[in-house]
């Protein structure tokens, strides 16, 4: 049995022999793994991979199915037909598709927290007083999007035509869509500031420390943040209701999503918001939602005007009166009591030798 001098416990413990020196990383380790364990970008790269592959392997499923069964009945496979913002979406295709792509985004993330060695919480869904924080985000976005209505309503800009719903309908269809748009919160705050804003702070750390060490992680948080919400504008141009003032809209409300990430600690709050004000959107006050109506709305309305004041056919999001009630979502956000961030680095942390770039 060989000797041990470096340990207490053994009888050939030496105090003075020197230390046994740490390992040094091999290159392949450095260029795939840094002080927070795999490189941002290399993980990014990966999760973008995953929900591409997932999605290609959906999207062959279902044309799969709906040629199968339109040669069953002898007909020739129709053409994907374009939609028409002014004839209401139907209810039952929204929620097949959001169930998917939201299952997609928790499932990949959830193997980037096994791939990583992390708590999927830390990707934004973990977090202290996670149901107080969605119940009180869902009530602000129903009061924060009632406010911009209100203001449409006193500027004469926005006219409503007549109830649509009555009865039990209104339950139904009122369940059945904040479901619905619960879906689309989960997946669009998960997939632009769940794992892609956690991994491009880390990522940015090394440049964070070069500007202010103190700061290093408000930097990385901030500069990831600008990306997240570039993001989430760009996936928004392709909806066919949108104009630029709806645009400017989205990347403000993506930044205002990720002060509550930063005020809160995790997403909830930001999506009980998402949630409640696409719903009364859509429902409770039947206005176009980024140009689009949906089946089941409560109310008709129709706007006057000049667009930029009343948001014409985008609907209250192409208001020119968005900013300052997107001012006013931000002070009641920087009152919010701060919570902490989820910490980056593993539970088991890496050896301090290992290089880390700029971005990793």
């Amino acid at each position: 049995m060989e000797s041990n001098q470096l340990d207490p416990i053994s009888p050939d413990f030496n105090p003075n022999a020197a230390p046994v020196a740490a390992p040094t990383p091999s290159l392949a380790r450095r260029i795939f793994f840094g002080p927070f364990g795999l490189r941002a970008g290399w993980g990014i790269l990966l999760y973008i991979l995953i929900i591409f592959a997932m999605q290609r392997t959906v999207n062959a499923v279902h044309h799969h199915v709906v040629a199968s069964q339109t040669q069953a009945a002898g007909k020739p496979l129709p053409p994907e037909p374009k939609p028409d913002p002014s004839v209401p979406q139907p209810v039952g295709p929204l929620l097949i598709a959001e169930a998917i792509v939201a299952a997609t985004v928790v499932l990949v993330s959830w193997l980037m927290a096994l791939i990583e060695r992390r708590r999927a919480g830390v990707y934004g869904l973990g977090g202290q007083r996670s149901v107080r924080n969605f119940l009180i985000g869902a009530l602000w976005g129903l009061i924060a999007l009632s406010l911009l209505v209100a203001l449409l309503r006193a500027t004469h800009v926005l006219i409503f035509d007549a109830q649509v719903d009555h009865g039990s309908a209104i339950l139904g269809w009122g369940i059945t869509l904040l479901f619905g748009f619960f879906l689309v919160g989960v997946f669009e705050e998960l997939l632009f500031r769940g794992y892609l804003q956690f991994t491009l702070t880390r990522g940015f750390i090394g440049l964070g420390n070069l500007i202010s060490p103190q700061h290093s992680r408000a930097i990385a948080f901030w500069i990831a943040a600008v990306i997240t919400s570039a993001f989430f504008f760009i996936a928004h141009t392709s909806n066919a209701g949108e104009d630029k003032m709806g645009l400017v809209a989205v990347f403000l409300a993506g930044m205002v999503f990720v002060v509550a990430l930063w005020r809160t600690g995790s997403l909830w709050w930001a999506l009980g918001f998402h949630m409640s004000w696409d719903w009364a959107q859509s429902f409770l006050y039947g206005v176009p939602d980024s140009g689009g109506l949906m089946q089941g709305r409560l109310f008709a309305t129709h706007a006057v005007g000049n667009p930029l004041l009343s948001g014409g056919t985008v609907g209250p999001e192409g208001s020119v009166l968005i900013i300052p009630v997107l001012c006013l979502v931000l002070v009641v956000l920087l009152f919010t009591k701060r919570s902490p961030q989820p910490p980056l680095e593993l539970p088991s942390p890496q050896s301090a030798a290992e290089n880390h770039t700029v971005i990793a």
